[in-house]
C-alpha cells in the first residue's frame, strides 16, 4: 500500500499589489506655500501625492490539490511565472499559503536558489556541518559523510575558503552535494541546476536517480530541462498561471506542454546582459530574434520560418581572434551546432574598437518540434571565452509548422549538425 508523504489541499497563494500615482512637489511650491499656509499646504499636498490609489489582488496560486507518495520522483513544469518557485517555497516553508493546507511526513531538504542557508563569511567546511545540522544530523554523521559530500561536490580544493569567493557554480555543486547526502525524505530541487556544468548536471540526475531507486526517499524537481525531468520523474505536474493544467505520466504531461497552442515563455535575453561581468574586450548590448521581420518577445519558434539571431555589441580595442558565436544544444546539453561570426571568413579575424551588429539565420526547417536552448558567447581564438563562468541561455519551444531537420552527425567538433550559416557583420558609424 502506498503512503502520502506530501498532501496538499486547497493552497493558494495571494499576493496584494499597489498601484498608485501621484503627483510632485517642486521645491519652489514647498518654500512659496509652506510660509503662507503650513497646515492647509501640507494637507493638500499629502491628499495630491497619494493621488489615485488601486489595489489589484494576485493570485500567485490558486486551489492546488495533489498527493505525492514516498519513493515517487515529480517533476513540476511550466512557462515562467506558472507558480513553480513560489510551491515549492511554500512547501519548505518559505512562504505561508494564503489558503489551505499542507502535510508533509519526514525530514525536508531543499536547494531553491544559489548559496541557499550558507553563511557567506564561513568556510565551505563549516557550512557544511552547518547545513548538516539545520538538517537536524548529529556532528558524528556529519562527519562520516564529509568526505563523500566534498569528493561529490567537486570544490575540495577550496573547502577551506569562505563561501563569498566561491562562483554560483560551486555553490550550487556544493549545496546540492549537502543536500543530497544528508539523506532527507523529501529533497526539493528548483533550475538552480541549471548554473552548473552539463558533467555536474548528469550527476546530480544520477544522484537523484539514486536517492529515489535505492533509499525510497521522494524529490521534487522543478526544471525547464524536459528531457532530464522524463528521465527522473515518473510523474508529472504543469501548472499554468497558478492552476494545475495537468497531472499524469511525465511522457504524457510534457507532451501538453509542449504542444499547447501559445506560450508565455518569455525571452530573457535582455535581463541576462545586464547581470554580465565586465569585460575589457567586448560588451553585448542587446540580442534579439526574429522571424518573417516579426520580433519574437516569447520563446516560442516556428520550424517553418527561417530564425534571425542579431546580436548587437561593442567592442572596446582591437583584438586579433575575436568571433561572437552561439550554440544550440539540446535538453540533455549536447552541442548540436555552433555558429561563428565569421564562418565565411579565411585566417584569423581582427576585429577593431566599435560598435557592431552581427546577424545570423538559420534555414527554415532545421528545427524539429521539441525545446532546445540557444547559448550566446564570444571568444578570443585559441585564448579563452570572454565570458567563462556566465552565459546568456534562453529555451527555444520549437512549435511545428512545416518540415523539421533530418540531417545527421557530420562534424563532431562543431556538434551533431555541421551547418553552414550565412552571417552579415556591420559596423555602425558614431
Amino acid at each position: 500500500m502506498s503512503t502520502s508523504i506530501i498532501t496538499v489541499k486547497n493552497i493558494s497563494k495571494k499576493y496584494n499589489i499597489t498601484h498608485q500615482r501621484g503627483g510632485y512637489i517642486a521645491m519652489r511650491d514647498v518654500i512659496a506655500n509652506i510660509a503662507k499656509k503650513p497646515l492647509s499646504f501640507l494637507k493638500r499636498r499629502a491628499n495630491a501625492i497619494a493621488g489615485r490609489t488601486t489595489k489589484e489582488i494576485f493570485w500567485a496560486l490558486k486551489d492546488l490539490n495533489f498527493e505525492i507518495q514516498k519513493g515517487e520522483a515529480v517533476g513540476i513544469i511550466g512557462a515562467n511565472g506558472a507558480g513553480k518557485s513560489t510551491l515549492l517555497k511554500i512547501l519548505t516553508g518559505i512562504t505561508p499559503p494564503t489558503t489551505g493546507e499542507i502535510k508533509m511526513h519526514g525530514k525536508v531538504a531543499s536547494l531553491l536558489e544559489v548559496g541557499t542557508g550558507f553563511h557567506q563569511e564561513l568556510t565551505g567546511r563549516e557550512n557544511i556541518f552547518l547545513n548538516g545540522a539545520i538538517l537536524g544530523m548529529t556532528k558524528q554523521e556529519i562527519v562520516e559523510k564529509f568526505d563523500a559530500i566534498v569528493e561529490f561536490s567537486g570544490v575540495k580544493k577550496f573547502i577551506d575558503t569562505p563561501v563569498k569567493r566561491y562562483s554560483s557554480g560551486m555553490m550550487v555543486r556544493l549545496g546540492f552535494s549537502v543536500a543530497a547526502h544528508m539523506e532527507p525524505d523529501i529533497l526539493l530541487v528548483d533550475e538552480v541546476l541549471a548554473v552548473g556544468d552539463a558533467e555536474f548536471q548528469k550527476r546530480c540526475l544520477g544522484k537523484m536517480n539514486e536517492v529515489t531507486r535505492e533509499g525510497g526517499r521522494t524529490i521534487l524537481f522543478v526544471s525547464h530541462n524536459l528531457t532530464a525531468v522524463q528521465n527522473l520523474c515518473q510523474r508529472c505536474i504543469l501548472l499554468e498561471e497558478g492552476k494545475i493544467k495537468m497531472i499524469g505520466e511525465t511522457k504524457d504531461v510534457i507532451d501538453a506542454y509542449l504542444n499547447r497552442e501559445n506560450t508565455e515563455e518569455i525571452l530573457t535575453l535582455e535581463k541576462i546582459i545586464g547581470h554580465l561581468p565586465l569585460n575589457p574586450i567586448l560588451k553585448f548590448k542587446s540580442i534579439s530574434l526574429s522571424q518573417n521581420k516579426i520580433n519574437i518577445k516569447q520563446s516560442t519558434i516556428k520550424n517553418g520560418a527561417p530564425l534571425e539571431i542579431e546580436i548587437n555589441y561593442k567592442v572596446f580595442k582591437k583584438t586579433i581572434g575575436l568571433r561572437v558565436y552561439f550554440d544550440i544544444q539540446d535538453t540533455e546539453n549536447n552541442l548540436l551546432f555552433r555558429s561563428f561570426h565569421d564562418e565565411k571568413g579565411s585566417g584569423i579575424p581582427t576585429m577593431e574598437p566599435g560598435d557592431y551588429i552581427s546577424t545570423a539565420t538559420i534555414p527554415a526547417n532545421i528545427f524539429a518540434p521539441t525545446q532546445y536552448e540557444l547559448k550566446i558567447n564570444a571568444t578570443i581564438f585559441n585564448v579563452n571565452s570572454c565570458f567563462q563562468h556566465s552565459t546568456i541561455a534562453t529555451p527555444l519551444f520549437i512549435k511545428n509548422t512545416g518540415k523539421y531537420n533530418q540531417a545527421y552527425c557530420n562534424d563532431t567538433i562543431r556538434g551533431k549538425l555541421a551547418l553552414s550559416l550565412d552571417w552579415n557583420t556591420k559596423i555602425l558609424k558614431n
